[in-house]
């Protein structure tokens, strides 16, 4: 079978989805590039786009999001091109679902751009965290919603009358929510275990005083792209959303010789559920322990500034918005000469970079020197030829400025993380008063 027959199986099994959003005042994306990031969505998601469609309205319908005649237009659409599945582009109450599951048929599946996002990160959910941070997000959004999945068997069963009121429909309800609620728990244990592990790391990395730098950015910005060319490693990279879920961390020495650690952590997106941000957190806190954030930014999307100020508010929630910043344009190699112009004029202080051509990685490495190098405290230290292990240590771990032997030890000017100072406490000797302005200078 060729590729192409391959294709257009895989295009006949594909659900065929009609998008709906909602034009309000005020909002911070424009629609229509909110709708056609939910179809970048859908497809991720497998899902064939068939048509779209939005409304205008000052308030939300409690009862159905949109309006009435909206409602009968979307029912029309899906019989015209035999759609399966609704998305909206907002999160639906599950009254709202259930209503509109009515109106535009039982057959048409209603689901909404959380529901979408869920089913997207457990396609891509590959270690055990993952996979059971995946499920306890997918659990919490549904438990409030099994009312309206057995509503068919309860109306079997309501037809008036004593007994009425205790279907099958209703009791099958609670032993749902009951059964919903200890997995829910025991996902939470299992996740608590986890963290509890991926904590003790964490903590052994903040002991060996390592300088951590954390990529933070919009899902698809090129993050792990961006790793693997720094580093060298071949993290899984593709240009889809949401491509990268779990937290990975690599190695990376810098050319003075240090070794720092750089972490790819999942992306972000507009109007991210809260509940996958909560379930989430042992991986984003990633970000919260390091001592320096790349927030990347894929220069190429109209909608860049609007995704630097989602990455703003996702990194204000999880308690990260004083870390150190570098703003990183990547994927420079699809501008024009005179937008690259433009945007480097407009932020001085970014870093502009490709991982197609490696415009820019060298500087990028430079300026993660340059902050690591500020993150350290200066000593002069005169070790002795017996602690050869520690003149070693600080050839891997700190910046050397000068060293040079005398007949007492090695004798070393360096700038030292702040965690190491201790190890070098008893070496410390007095400084060259001028010998320290000119450091401090540095």
């Amino acid at each position: 079978m060729t590729k192409l027959h391959v294709k257009r199986i895989e295009q006949d099994l594909a659900e065929r989805a009609v998008l709906v959003g909602v034009k309000r005042p005020n909002q911070q994306w424009p629609t229509e590039s909110s709708l056609l990031e939910l179809a970048r969505l859908a497809d991720t998601a497998g899902a064939e786009v068939v048509a779209t469609t939005f409304q205008k309205l000052d308030s939300l319908n409690p009862k159905t999001f949109i309006g009435s005649g909206k409602v009968e237009e979307v029912a029309d659409l899906c019989r015209s091109f035999s759609a399966d599945v609704v998305i909206f582009d907002d999160e639906l109450s599950p009254s709202q679902q259930s209503n509109l599951e009515k109106l535009i048929g039982k057959d048409i599946k209603i689901i909404d751009r959380t529901a979408l996002i869920l089913d997207i990160f457990a396609l891509h959910a590959t270690s055990r965290e993952g996979r059971l941070q995946v499920r306890l997000a997918q659990n919490e959004y549904l438990l409030p919603r099994l009312r309206g999945m057995w509503a068919h068997l309860a109306s079997n069963r309501m037809g008036g009358g004593v007994g009425s009121r205790f279907g099958e429909g209703e009791s099958q309800l609670e032993v749902d929510r009951r059964m919903v609620r200890k997995r829910i728990t025991s996902i939470k244990r299992e996740l608590a275990d986890i963290a509890k592990t991926r904590s003790l790391q964490r903590k052994q990395r903040y002991r060996s005083g390592i300088y951590k730098v954390a990529l933070a950015g919009y899902t698809n910005a090129g993050k792990s792209s961006l790793l693997n060319t720094i580093t060298g490693s071949e993290v899984l990279s593709y240009d889809k959303l949401f491509a990268t879920l779990d937290s990975t961390t690599r190695q990376l020495v810098i050319p003075d010789g240090r070794e720092l650690t750089l972490t790819d952590t999942v992306g972000f997106i507009q109007k991210l559920p809260t509940t996958l941000v909560e379930a989430f957190k042992s991986t984003l806190d990633e970000i919260c322990g390091a001592d320096l954030i790349l927030q990347v930014v894929d220069s190429s999307d109209d909608n860049f500034m609007e995704q630097i100020d989602t990455v703003n508010e996702v990194l204000e929630q999880i308690g990260a918005e004083e870390i150190s910043r570098i703003l990183v344009f990547n994927k420079i190699d699809l501008l024009a000469l005179e937008q690259l112009t433009a945007y480097q004029k407009r932020f001085p202080q970014a870093v502009f970079t490709s991982t197609v051509d490696h415009h820019g990685i060298d500087d990028l490495i430079k300026r993660i020197g340059i902050a690591a190098e500020a993150h350290q405290v200066f000593l002069e230290v005169l070790i002795p030829f017996t602690r050869g292990d520690l003149v070693s240590f600080a050839h891997k771990r700190c910046s050397i400025l000068s060293e040079e032997y005398t007949d007492q030890g090695t004798k070393m000017s360096l700038r030292v993380s702040p965690e190491f100072t201790g190890q070098f406490k008893e070496f410390v000797v007095e400084s060259d008063p001028v010998e320290t302005e000119h450091q401090s200078n540095i």
